[in-house]
């Protein structure tokens, strides 16, 4: 064992041998380099579902309740009573975090230059303006009371920008309906989520101006809204909504229903994640099979020793592999430390910027997931180990008296 262990720290430590120890730092730096973009890669699509995620289902919830009638847009709903058993009681259900009431009207905006289609989205005083509170690039909310409607209205940066609008304005929104009415709001607050589909389509009004201009009873609204603690049980509650908590006369859908373009490009990220770790594992196994490759065949007379002093193929190959294992552990903790010192800049500074209109966000998200990156680097350190197995069987083809006289 002793000879063992001597003849061990000399295969990764020599310093007589100046071409492999300069393969095996070549080996460490790739590993390094190839778990730096592992860990980059996992921390920015966790960001990037995340963060993206967190828009959506700011904006409109988890799931939605609506009636069930048919031939009716999502821009113009059946009306439901909000007299439901579930509300607000469903709340209550673990797992659930808050429900509220919404209505939605397509109407023209009109100013003295410029018109624009919108949809306004009408919201009752259970609105959660958490979500707003982090959107919001200027002027406040308007105030929602249940005895008075207001007139006061959010609008995206998009819509301000092409309407040539700022807070205080006053504009006023067509309606085209038998007999057309028109209403004047005031700009009381500009929004800006990142996501067009949203940003140039919608604005926040009080839910009354929609009651009152489809001539609904002050119960009446479009819908319900569900949101929930965790988004990884949305179809899990979701059928349970479905199945336990509405009446045939409603319907309930997820939000991955009613906008899965959003989400088929999300998953496209996880396939993206998969393929780049994938890549980088193979490089970093490419690296350490050419570098252990080359340590045997410099150790070819050491080998040959070995076995005439009665080593066996799988002792000498345990050498192999132990020297491996060291260099693979050295670049994983060089990489991580290179990829999450990476990751906390971006977080700190923000320096990637990206083209907003293309991914829904103006700055490269970063979440550091350390229990993925634990099993990142756990399951790269596995893989690369048990496919060193397969080059030191080089080992076994070398015999003691060639190998003795192999220079």
């Amino acid at each position: 064992m002793n000879l063992e262990w001597f003849i061990t720290k000399r295969i990764a430590f020599s310093k007589g041998r100046a071409f492999s120890s300069f393969i095996i730092k070549i080996a460490i730096v790739a590993v390094a380099l190839s778990m730096a973009v592992m860990v980059i890669t996992t921390a920015t699509v966790n960001g990037f579902q995340n963060e993206i995620s967190r828009k959506i289902f700011g904006f409109w919830g988890h799931i939605h309740i609506n009636s069930y009638t048919l031939n009716r847009s999502y821009e113009d709903l059946h009306p439901i009573s909000m007299q439901q058993d579930f509300y607000p009681e469903i709340t209550k259900t673990e797992g659930i975090k808050h429900i509220q009431v919404y209505a939605n009207k397509a109407g023209i905006m009109k100013t003295d230059t410029d018109i624009e289609g919108i949809i306004l989205k009408g919201i009752s005083t259970d609105f959660d303006w958490d979500f707003f509170s982090h959107y919001m690039m200027d002027g406040q909310h308007f105030e929602l009371n249940d005895s008075t409607s207001s007139k006061g209205m959010v609008i995206s940066k998009t819509t301000a920008d092409r309407l040539k609008l700022k807070v205080g304005d006053k504009l006023v929104v067509a309606f085209v309906q038998k007999p057309i009415r028109a209403r004047k709001f005031t700009i009381d607050g500009i929004y800006k989520t990142g996501i067009e589909e949203y940003d140039e389509r919608y604005a926040l009004i009080d839910i009354k101006q929609i009651q009152k201009l489809n001539k609904w009873a002050p119960t009446h609204v479009g819908g319900f809204e569900i949101f929930l603690d965790d988004v990884d049980q949305l179809d899990h509650f979701s059928e349970y909504v479905h199945s336990d908590v509405i009446n045939h006369e409603l319907r309930s859908q997820s939000i991955r229903e009613i906008n899965p373009n959003i989400f088929e490009w999300l998953a496209l990220q996880d396939m993206n994640e998969t393929v780049i770790l994938s890549l980088m594992v193979l490089v970093a196994i490419i690296n350490m099979v050419t570098a252990l490759l080359i340590l045997i065949l410099e150790r070819t007379n050491m080998i040959g020793i070995l076995k005439a002093l009665g080593s066996n193929n799988w002792s000498i190959r345990k050498i192999f592999l132990y020297n491996a294992a060291i260099i693979i552990g050295w670049g994983l903790l060089i990489g991580n430390l290179l990829g999450l010192g990476i990751c906390w800049l971006q977080q700190k500074f923000g320096f990637i910027r990206l083209p907003e209109e293309s991914y829904y966000i103006s700055v490269a998200p970063v979440d550091i997931n350390l229990g993925a990156i634990a099993l990142i680097n756990l399951l790269t350190l596995i893989i690369c180990v048990l496919i060193m197995v397969i080059p030191t069987y080089l080992v076994t083809t070398i015999h003691p008296i060639k190998a003795i006289r192999f220079d």
